[in-house]
């Protein structure tokens, strides 16, 4: 769905409808995921590139 809306940059995560940010409660995740997000906004240079992230749905630790 990502790529068919064309945004100027993006990250993804294959992870549950409705949890853009992680698993409620789990803090260190969600900071993860969030300091990937702002650090994508400065790397990312080319129009409409989308990273895939590497977390994993509960099966890591943060």
């Amino acid at each position: 769905m990502t790529e068919e809306v064309k945004p100027p940059r993006a990250v993804f995560l294959k992870w549950p409808i409705g949890h853009p940010l992680g698993e409620p409660f789990n803090v260190k995740q969600q900071t993860a995921v969030l300091k990937s997000a702002f650090n994508a906004l400065k790397e990312i240079k080319e129009p409409g590139t989308i990273i895939d992230l590497p977390y994993k749905w509960r099966r890591e630790e943060y």
